[in-house]
């Protein structure tokens, strides 16, 4: 769990800044694919490769909310596969479920702060496989405040993002 919460503050940072990190390339855009960005970089720890992509739909009735992200990362050199990560723009509500959907398929997420993220590998794979294959992903959840919120993701162009991510880290 730990390494999720790792890798969903790193893609935040380089989705939201340019400054460059300590001991880490600045993120290169291997693409644009549909709905879905892919990027690259190198750490300390080697490659790391992430798709992520912004809703088309966000739902809910609330008056401020941040930025919301949904990603996949691969960190080879940490044995780290497949890694989905969801950023929703608020503080979620920590005794409430957090429910992805991608066309009839349900998953559960745990969440923490702002973020939000599978419980196991094996989730973590057949999460990132539903994405490919997919056509629509919702992600529905509730705010520390109890506002409810529906987003909505088209899942274009995300197998041929998986790919760039996969050839980047030589997966």
């Amino acid at each position: 769990m730990m390494k999720s919460v790792r890798i969903i503050c790193m893609a935040l940072l380089v989705l939201t800044s340019s400054a460059t990190f300590a001991k880490a390339e600045s993120p290169a855009l291997l693409g644009s694919f549909g709905n879905w960005k892919a990027y690259a970089y190198k750490e300390a720890t080697g490659q790391v490769c992430f798709m992520s992509s912004t809703p088309t739909k966000a739902e809910g009735k609330y008056t401020k909310r941040g930025k919301i992200y949904a990603m996949i990362a691969h960190r080879p050199g940490e044995k780290s596969k497949d890694v989905f990560s969801y950023m929703t723009g608020y503080s979620f509500n920590t005794s409430s479920d957090i429910i992805v959907t991608i066309d009839s398929e349900k998953f559960a997420l745990a969440g923490q702060g702002e973020n939000a993220w599978t419980t196991s590998d094996a989730t973590d794979q057949k999460l990132a496989l539903a994405i490919q294959k997919g056509s629509r992903m919702t992600v529905e959840g509730t705010s520390a405040r109890g506002t409810k919120t529906k987003d909505t993701f088209s899942l274009k162009g995300s197998g041929d993002a998986y790919a760039a991510i996969s050839k980047a880290c030589g997966l």
